[in-house]
């Protein structure tokens, strides 16, 4: 129970967290915005580091490992966190909650690549996903909202970064890998914000609040939540209970941001939930589970 509810927390944290994104795109441009939460995160992440060093609990793994490690994490992470942040200008923070959470179902799909073992209950979660995806993105004139497309698009390199950190978490200690691509993505982002944005001091002023959440609560404090909590779940359970992030980015964006859902938005951000979770449930526990209550 105590794992459980750290990990509740995280994906509460991450789900308001499409609050404070939004917001703070309301004075910084996004890749302005990135580069600084995420330099923010990497020196939120420095104390723990260096007190697990003191332990003697970090493993960097060979130069090769850790050169290419945190260069691959950081670039993916980039690639999502940016397509991400973009597409907060064009969409809802709902939208962009339920269909980044796609990634759940994406990751063990992409994972057959790998050789993964890949369940029917996957194929059917899948499905209902994109039923419910179709609901609540779909434009009159059959077509995909531009900010929903970047949000999509994301959720690929969201799974993709899943399945990268899980192959390089087992060379690199966690925590020492997640500061890493931390310092990578926020790098990368505040060098195109340099190219094609203009920031000033008075709009990271403004933006301060929307940057300590997203910096110091959303990736620094969440994280280190969830590789605790982690270490006590079940992976399945794990991966259910983050999935929650979905919904609390909807009710933070009806909260804070005046975001509406209509009936047709809420099916599909219905439909999408019972996907994620049908996706990480094997089959085999249902039927074994309903067998039971017959008996």
């Amino acid at each position: 129970m105590p794992a459980n509810f750290l990990l509740l927390l995280a994906a509460a944290i991450w789900g308001f967290g499409f609050v404070a994104q939004t917001l703070g795109m309301e004075h910084l441009s996004p890749f302005a915005f990135n580069g600084l939460r995420f330099l923010i995160g990497t020196v939120s992440l420095v104390p723990l580091v260096w007190y697990l060093a003191r332990q003697g609990k970090i493993h960097l793994g060979t130069p090769k490992d850790f050169a290419i490690g945190c260069g691959v994490v950081g670039v993916l992470l980039f690639a999502g966190a940016s397509l991400q942040q973009v597409g907060l200008l064009y969409t809802t923070a709902a939208n962009a909650g339920f269909i980044t959470g796609l990634y759940i179902v994406l990751v063990p799909i992409l994972g057959l690549a790998l050789k993964h073992a890949t369940g029917a209950n996957t194929w059917v979660g899948c499905g209902i996903a994109v039923v419910g995806l179709y609901f609540l993105s779909i434009k009159d004139g059959f077509h995909l909202g531009y900010g929903d497309t970047l949000q999509l698009i994301g959720a690929l390199f969201w799974a993709m970064h899943i399945l990268a950190v899980d192959h390089f978490a087992k060379r690199i200690s966690p925590v020492l890998l997640a500061m890493m691509q931390f310092l990578v993505c926020g790098v990368l982002s505040l060098l195109v914000s340099a190219a094609i944005e203009v920031t000033t001091v008075d709009k990271v002023i403004a933006a301060r609040g929307s940057l300590a959440y997203a910096g110091l609560i959303s990736v620094g404090i969440a994280y280190t939540l969830q590789v605790l909590a982690q270490k006590h779940a079940h992976p399945a359970h794990a991966a259910i209970i983050l999935s929650l992030e979905t919904v609390f980015a909807a009710i933070g964006g009806i909260m804070f941001l005046g975001e509406s859902l209509g009936l047709r938005a809420l099916l599909g951000c219905g439909l999408m939930l019972l996907g994620m979770l049908i996706s990480q449930v094997p089959l085999r526990y249902l039927i074994k589970s309903r067998h039971q209550k017959v008996s």
